[in-house]
């Protein structure tokens, strides 16, 4: 089977998307590691990765506004004639000015949808108030410059509120991992709140950053949220591409079997054939 869409607006993204953590070097990991993913991502080999991503049928990537990204979208388009839609984020700046400068540089990038970034949403919620301080003005800024407006968050209390608020606020940002990996609550609970909300909720960091197996991870994701919430997976080449889609197509179908990992030490387990 193909992977399935799902649409935010008038904008159709694949079921499985692209993260950008890897490209940018943020590895959540080590300080050798971020070193290591800022030499290795040229510009060139996030192509490399976006073009093997559009080849299995995944058509969007998620990341912030960041030019290593507008160069690589805008080589992948050149190269292959395919535009790879942007859910796009500001960075993490408190300051609201700078978030607006963002807004205002990702809409000139022709970004598709536009989040406001965690750090900022995170510490203007109120959350006994459903208020966000100060998102009015952002998420108008997002609507003018023809995106589509969303909220990236850690808080899972961020989604009831906003939607109380009444705010223009389309799709969410939320990480949902087996292993509570920046989860701000029990794992149970973060699923339960992004399952009660109708919007697409964007599923970061379901590997937790690596620390979690594809088919033990994306089994967890697959199973405890909405259709309609698109996942996010940083990938480093095309194999990974390949398995991590042939892993949910499996999933989603019901149909297929995970091939177990060999090494040498495997033998004292499955015994001499």
């Amino acid at each position: 089977m193909a992977l399935p869409f799902i649409h935010i607006e008038e904008h159709k993204i694949s079921k499985l998307i692209c993260g950008t953590n890897s490209f940018l070097g943020f590895s959540h990991f080590s300080h050798a590691r971020d070193t290591f993913l800022k030499r290795y991502f040229t510009v060139e080999r996030i192509a490399e990765v976006m073009k093997a991503c559009l080849e299995k049928g995944i058509n969007a990537f998620v990341g912030p506004a960041d030019q290593k990204l507008a160069d690589a979208r805008k080589m992948v388009e050149d190269e292959t004639g395919q535009k790879m839609v942007w859910v796009s984020t500001t960075y993490g700046h408190i300051d609201k000015e700078k978030q607006a400068e963002e807004i205002k540089w990702l809409a000139k990038q022709k970004a598709e949808i536009c989040l406001i970034h965690a750090s900022y949403t995170d510490s203007h919620l109120i959350s006994g108030k459903n208020k966000i301080e100060g998102i009015e003005d952002l998420l108008s800024l997002i609507r003018e410059g023809g995106m589509v407006p969303g909220l990236s968050t850690h808080r899972p209390d961020t989604l009831p509120s906003a939607e109380a608020g009444g705010y223009d606020v389309q799709c969410y940002i939320l990480p949902l991992n087996v292993e509570g990996f920046l989860c701000a609550v029990e794992t149970n609970w973060q699923a339960e709140i992004i399952r009660r909300t109708p919007k697409p909720v964007i599923i970061i960091k379901p590997l937790g950053a690596g620390r979690i197996m594809p088919y033990e991870a994306l089994s967890y994701v697959l199973a405890n949220t909405k259709p309609n919430d698109p996942i996010a997976i940083g990938f480093m080449n095309r194999e990974e591409v390949e398995e991590d889609v042939g892993i949910v197509e499996m999933l989603l179908s019901g149909k297929g079997e995970m091939k177990l990992l060999y090494s040498p030490s495997k033998s004292l387990v499955e015994g001499e054939k």
